[in-house]
């Protein structure tokens, strides 16, 4: 075997691997945005502004991305088909380049994404005494988060004329005694934080395995080419 299959073997096998990693990574994400999706479904009807659920959803979709990019990784990498490897090469660039932008937008802007996101709420609670399913998924919300309002609790008092829900009382009753005083959204959102942070370290742990991805895909694609030349 010559010195250039060998390198190309091994690559390929490096690249199988990592991509392994991938996919198997895109799995994990994927089935943490299903099991936030069961813990909430209890309050979908809310808008996906909530911080829970719009990080449900990105999950799905990240984890969804993730694990295709990395069986086409892995196809590539067996199949050692320049075309597939480009494509692959190209799909996870521009994959990483979005978290890039993602992640920049979401920490340059988070306090301008927080405050539509929280009048977005506040125009959904409109409907709480005529939507069913809104006033279901607010009650349940409030206790679940022991909390009342989007910002406060005098987020209510427009909608229910001055008084507040029977789910913003710690004892449950229908006419407020003892309300919760904590905002919902930022409930929500430091629960999300609090049990979202290893996510964060396995989301960073998949970024350096994606960029090793890109190098090792670009190698392997060098190499298909030399080998070729020297068939040739």
């Amino acid at each position: 075997m010559s010195a250039s299959r060998r390198c190309l073997c091994c690559v390929k096998y490096l690249m199988f691997v990592f991509n392994l990693i991938f996919w198997l990574g895109g799995c994990g994400l994927f089935g943490v945005g299903v099991w936030l999706s069961f813990t909430q479904s209890e309050f979908s009807s809310l808008p996906l502004s909530f911080p829970s659920l719009s990080a449900a959803n990105l999950l799905l979709v990240a984890g969804g991305v993730t694990m295709v990019t990395g069986f086409l990784g892995c196809l590539g990498a067996l199949k050692e088909q320049r075309c597939l490897l480009m494509t692959f090469f190209v799909i996870l660039l521009l994959l990483v380049l979005t978290e890039v932008t993602l992640t920049l937008v979401l920490h340059i802007f988070h306090n301008e994404l927080d405050t539509k996101a929280q009048d977005e709420l506040k125009k959904g609670m409109k409907d709480y005494l005529t939507d069913e399913g809104l006033k279901k998924s607010w009650d349940n919300v409030q206790k679940m988060f022991k909390c009342c309002g989007v910002t406060s609790k005098t987020d209510w008092y427009l909608v229910i004329n001055g008084t507040l829900p029977y789910s913003c009382c710690s004892g449950g009753m229908d006419q407020c005694v003892e309300e919760w005083t904590e905002p919902c959204y930022q409930k929500a959102r430091q629960w999300l934080l609090d049990n979202i942070l290893s996510v964060l370290v396995f989301g960073v742990c998949i970024g350096i395995v994606q960029i090793l991805a890109l190098i090792f895909s670009l190698l392997m694609y060098c190499q298909i080419l030399r080998a070729e030349k020297y068939l040739d």
